[in-house]
């Protein structure tokens, strides 16, 4: 059983920071890749950032310049920094293991707001 838990949300004005983290536990082996999804209300789900399993990271262009993704290998671990917030930031953010199928964090509430 695999289980990913997720930390760091809140509220925060815009052009503030935050970082999330997720952390993995269980049967975890070949990990193909770690990131984030996020959800607004009525809105569908998008891929935020991920990081392959040889380190390689992709962002959305929304995000790209703002927002980095690492990963501490040793603690199964990842983390999204999140500088320079939008109200258009506001959002679950989900993070994701890729492992045989995709596990999922629980989410956590990001809110950009002044």
């Amino acid at each position: 059983q695999v289980q990913l838990v997720e930390s760091g949300g809140g509220l925060v004005q815009p052009g503030g920071s935050l970082r999330l983290s997720c952390a993995a536990s269980g049967s975890i082996f070949r990990i193909n890749g770690m990131g984030w999804y996020r959800q607004a209300p009525g809105k569908q789900r998008e891929l935020v950032a991920d990081i392959s399993s040889g380190g390689f990271v992709n962002y959305a262009d929304s995000v790209k310049g703002r927002f980095t993704i690492s990963r501490d290998n040793a603690k199964n671990t990842v983390y999204l920094e999140m500088n320079s917030l939008k109200p258009e930031d506001t959002a679950v953010y989900y993070c994701y293991l890729a492992l045989e199928r995709i596990y999922w964090g629980q989410g956590t509430q990001v809110t950009v707001s002044s």
